[in-house]
C-alpha cells in the first residue's frame, strides 16, 4: 500500500475539492490509488451529505449576471463553510450557472426547483457538490432587478474568478435614453454602494423603526445639552437630516466627486441622455453577512496530518 503523504492529501484535495480529513480517509481506504480515491469520495459523499446541514457556512461566493439585452440583473450568494472552497472551479462554475438561472427565476426556493443544464435541479446539484467537496453549503439569497427600459448595472467586489466575487452591487436605472450611458453611470453608482452600504434608496424608504431609534438617540444627546425643548426639537430635525444625508442613497455625496450628490448625479444623466432617468431600486450582497460564523481549527488539522502538532 502507497504511504498516505501529506503532498497525496494535498493532490487529492486539489483535484476533487473535497475536505482534508475525507481526502485522507478515501485514500486509506484505496491504499493510496487516487483515481479510486475520487471515485470513494463520490460513491460515500451523498450520503454524509445530509450530516452536514446543521454547519455553519459564512464563506463561499457571491455571483452575479446581466442578461444579454441589459435590463435586468440577478444575484446570489452560494455558500459553503471556508474560504478554500470559493477558489474551487466546480464551485465557482455552479455559482455562475445558478446566477444564470436567477435571471429568469426569482426566489431562493424558486432557485432550489429549477433545472441546470443538466438536468438537475439546483438543490439536487448543490446536494452533490456538498457530496463531493465535504463541506455544508447553500444557496443563502437572491436578488433579481429588472427595468423595462433603461440598464440594470452589475458591480463585483473582490473578485475571485469570472462572474463571482465576495460582494455584489445591482442598480436598476429607469430611462429611455442611451442604454450604454445608463450603464455605465448605473455602474458607477454601483461601486458608490458598495463603498458606502445605505440603508435605504430615499428617505421615504428608510425603516420607520432606524429612524425613530435614531430620532430616540438624537433626542436623548440634544437635551442632555440644556437646551430649552423647543431649540432641542430643532436641533433633532437637522440631525436627523444629516443622517439621512449619510445613509439615504440619493442623498449621499458620490464617492468620486463628494461636491456632487448621487440625486444631482442622476439628474445631470438625465440631461445628458435627454429623457428623464431614475434610480429604480438596488441590492448589495456582502458574503456572510449576518451569519453566525464557527472558528474551525483547520491549521491544527494539517499539523495532525503532518505529524506537527
Amino acid at each position: 500500500m502507497a504511504e498516505i503523504t501529506a503532498a497525496l492529501v494535498k493532490d487529492l484535495r486539489e483535484k476533487s475539492g473535497a475536505g482534508m480529513m475525507d481526502c485522507k480517509k478515501a485514500l486509506q481506504e484505496t491504499g493510496g490509488d487516487m483515481e479510486a480515491a475520487s471515485d470513494w469520495l463520490r460513491t460515500k459523499g451523498l450520503a454524509k451529505a445530509a450530516k452536514k446541514s446543521d454547519r455553519a457556512a459564512a464563506e463561499g461566493l457571491v455571483a452575479g449576471k446581466v442578461s444579454d439585452d441589459g435590463k435586468t440583473g440577478a444575484l446570489i450568494e452560494l455558500n459553503a463553510e471556508t474560504d478554500f472552497v470559493s477558489k474551487n472551479d466546480t464551485f465557482q462554475a455552479a455559482a455562475r450557472e445558478i446566477a444564470g438561472i436567477a435571471l429568469t427565476t426569482e426566489g431562493v426556493d424558486a432557485i432550489g426547483a429549477a433545472k441546470t443544464a443538466k438536468g438537475e435541479t439546483v438543490s439536487d446539484m448543490v446536494t452533490n457538490l456538498i457530496a463531493t467537496i465535504g463541506e455544508n453549503m447553500r444557496v443563502r439569497r437572491s436578488a433579481r432587478l429588472t427595468v423595462s427600459q433603461g440598464a440594470v448595472a452589475l458591480y463585483l467586489h473582490n473578485v475571485q474568478g469570472d462572474g463571482v466575487a465576495r460582494m455584489g452591487v445591482l442598480v436598476a436605472l429607469e430611462g429611455a435614453g442611451d442604454p450604454a450611458k445608463l450603464q455605465d453611470v448605473g455602474r458607477k453608482i454601483a461601486m458608490h454602494v458598495a463603498a458606502t452600504a445605505p440603508l435605504s434608496l430615499s428617505p421615504a424608504d428608510l425603516d420607520p423603526e432606524v429612524v425613530a431609534k435614531e430620532r430616540e438617540i438624537q433626542t436623548q444627546t440634544a437635551m442632555e445639552s440644556g437646551k430649552p425643548r423647543e431649540i432641542a426639537e430643532k436641533m433633532v430635525e437637522g440631525r436627523i437630516r444629516k443622517w439621512q444625508e449619510e445613509v439615504v442613497l440619493v442623498k449621499q455625496p458620490f464617492v468620486m466627486n463628494p461636491d456632487q450628490t448621487i440625486e444631482q448625479l442622476v439628474a445631470e444623466t438625465a440631461k445628458e441622455v435627454g429623457s428623464p432617468v431614475a434610480i429604480k431600486a438596488f441590492v448589495r450582497l456582502a458574503l456572510g453577512e449576518g451569519v453566525e460564523k464557527k472558528a474551525d481549527d483547520f491549521a491544527a488539522e494539517v499539523a495532525s496530518m503532518t505529524g506537527q502538532a
